[in-house]
């Protein structure tokens, strides 16, 4: 049990910041922290299932790539941050209702920033927390299908930072989001580069799938590399599905059969409406219930029915 007081531990989920457990409520970063003043903020998203953390080696191995972009020195350890994550979900998961399960996130920043903080050492700031998943945002996509427009708003540029940087320097999926629900409401967007090629919908990968040469993700160098894509590459090969990596076009994506949408919150959607125009038969299709049952039977959790079950957590 971490140091504190017994009763604040007792009465609310805990939190790690730089160095301390503590009460969530009481965690707080400084306004003067570079992750506000300049958005430098490496960050990573896992979630568990029956609460157990999924795939944390490779979002921790991840994490360590981006900071290493952003040069910035958490001064942890891989196995030393997989000890605080562990620590948390073991302390907040039993919170829940059984059959519930927490998102976690995780952020890291160079800390102060000195032309605000004044002089002095500089530490990383960083920070875990978990939360309930918000499974009421997404539990009916799985049955509707998600809306994707193209909104003129443009994938940030490698010249700028590496696809492979996974930070939270994302005005442009806000803006982004923005234009695409007056566009069409309840859709999400779907970022294009410089050349007009699919990159990835705003904090999702996205792939396509046709009959003739089965599923198709972005180049991988163009995009984020996906913990929960490369989930989606595994049971892709297991149920015989063909697997590729090429650039794609608003067209193909138009044009497919069937287009998915990946992310670790809520696994796998796909998408029924592009532009405003149905794709493939406007409704979730076949590979879509194949890949989500097996995505399911992989983590011994009904994913959709879990999201279904605990969608109006919280509410009145």
């Amino acid at each position: 049990m971490p140091s504190g007081r017994k009763n604040d531990f007792m009465d609310e989920p805990i939190a790690y910041l730089s160095g301390r457990f503590l009460p969530a409520s009481q965690v707080a970063v400084s306004p003067v922290d570079t992750g506000f003043v300049l958005g430098a903020t490496v960050a990573e998203q896992l979630r568990t299932f029956a609460g157990r953390l999924f795939r944390l080696d490779d979002h921790l191995a991840r994490l360590e790539q981006s900071l290493r972009v952003a040069d910035i020195d958490p001064r942890l350890a891989r196995t030393e941050l997989a000890s605080i994550a562990e620590a948390l979900v073991a302390r907040n998961h039993p919170r829940l209702a059984q059959g519930d399960d927490l998102g976690l996130s995780i952020f890291v920043t160079p800390g102060l920033y000195p032309a605000y903080a004044g002089s002095g050492p500089v530490e990383p700031t960083v920070c875990l927390h978990t939360y309930p998943l918000p499974f009421g945002r997404w539990a009916g996509k799985y049955r509707t299908g998600q809306a994707l427009v193209t909104t003129g708003v443009e994938q940030v540029p490698a010249e700028c930072w590496p696809p492979a940087l996974k930070c939270r320097s994302r005005v442009h999926y806000y803006l982004a989001d923005r234009k695409a629900a007056k566009m069409d409401p309840g859709a999400r967007a779907l970022l294009l580069d410089r050349q007009g090629m699919v990159t990835e919908a705003s904090t999702a990968n996205i792939l396509v799938y046709t009959s003739g040469q089965g599923l198709a993700s972005p180049p991988q160098e163009s995009v984020l590399p996906g913990i929960s894509l490369a989930v989606v590459a595994h049971l892709s090969r297991g149920l015989g599905i063909p697997w590729s990596y090429r650039k794609l076009s608003p067209a193909d994506v138009a044009g497919a059969d069937e287009v998915l949408l990946s992310s670790t919150p809520w696994c796998l959607l796909a998408v029924t409406r592009f532009n405003g125009r149905p794709v493939g038969s406007g409704m979730p299709g076949p590979v879509f219930s194949r890949l989500l049952a097996a995505w399911s039977e992989l983590v011994e959790v009904d994913i959709a029915g879990q999201a279904q079950r605990y969608a109006q957590r919280g509410r009145s």
